[in-house]
């Protein structure tokens, strides 16, 4: 299946002003940035992030005259020599046809994966990243290092089995899903204790805030297996409240900006880092623009991040 046309695929404005490519152009190697505004939302709920993807481009402008400039998150500018920067838009989303939006996001991400792209998604509630890793996991073995308050493992809310409380399950259940490692749950969300059970049950290793308070990111980055391809899933209320407050639950005990610096670049040393997701973003319940900015840069790092390990 192709990818439903993009209306305004060339997205205005586009992710630090990058240049715009469809998803069966993109360039061999390229950081492929593509928004993607929702997937499967619960029938009590709504698109709750579905701005977000406007947001953080919107954002990013501010920083466009920088990308030349020493970046000390990266340990030089943000894309290394012959590294490319595109984005591809937006996916459509259709309230009303779930399996068609994650039959669209499967079809899309195969796209990019057979130009040897390394995809930079801008979500979109959590629900958007199941058939992205699908995509991935059919092509080899990866690694999942997810960044979340929360482990959803629940296998159905509402009866939906492939909601935002339902990612890491389902990805557990991936051939090519060879280790998930779940870095800073706290605080009480979806799951239940037969949920944390199963989840460990099944391998995943979850380092909790209670083990990075006491440990640092030691623990998280030696659980990634060395060499093995990672996907970052990065839900942003990892994040503490006061360092990104535009989440739909507010949970104190969150992570830092500069404990995700450590962590990630912790991890781009032992493996390389394939596909990087940012997800669960409300710019509507932002403070003073302070989580926008904090998750642009974010976004900015995972680029840098995308693009070394794809010049390797």
């Amino acid at each position: 299946m192709s990818p439903d046309p993009i209306p305004g695929r060339a997205a205005d404005p586009r992710f630090l002003d990058c240049e715009s490519s469809a998803p069966e152009a993109v360039p061999h190697r390229a950081v492929a940035v593509i928004g993607i505004p929702a997937a499967t939302p619960y029938r009590s709920g709504r698109a709750h992030s579905a701005s977000a993807p406007a947001a953080i481009r919107r954002a990013s402008a501010a920083q466009v005259a920088k990308l030349a400039h020493y970046d000390f998150d990266l340990g030089g500018p943000l894309l290394p020599a012959g590294g490319r920067l595109v984005d591809c838009g937006d996916l459509a989303f259709d309230p009303d046809d779930l399996p068609r939006n994650r039959a669209r996001i499967a079809a899309t991400y195969a796209t990019l994966l057979a130009r040897g792209a390394a995809p930079l998604l801008l979500g979109g509630d959590d629900s958007v990243q199941i058939p992205a890793l699908g995509a991935f996991a059919a092509r080899g073995e990866i690694t999942i290092l997810q960044v979340d308050a929360h482990i959803d493992w629940r296998d159905e809310v509402e009866g939906e089995r492939f909601g935002l409380s339902s990612t890491m399950r389902r990805a557990c259940e991936l051939d090519g899903v060879r280790t998930i490692v779940q870095v800073g749950a706290r605080g009480t969300g979806s799951a239940r204790p037969s949920d944390v059970a199963e989840a460990r049950a099944a391998g995943a290793q979850l380092i909790d805030m209670g083990i990075l308070r006491a440990k640092g990111m030691a623990p998280a980055i030696a659980a990634v297996p060395p060499g093995r391809p990672v996907v970052v899933c990065f839900d942003v209320d990892g994040f503490d409240p006061s360092v990104v407050p535009g989440v739909l639950g507010r949970t104190p005990g969150g992570l830092a900006y500069g404990d995700v610096v450590t962590l990630l670049n912790g991890v781009a040393e032992r493996a390389p880092i394939i596909g990087f997701n940012i997800v669960e973003f409300v710019p509507e319940a932002d403070i003073d623009g302070l989580g926008t900015r904090t998750v642009c840069r974010l976004a900015m790092l995972g680029a840098g991040l995308l693009a070394r390990s794809a010049a390797r």
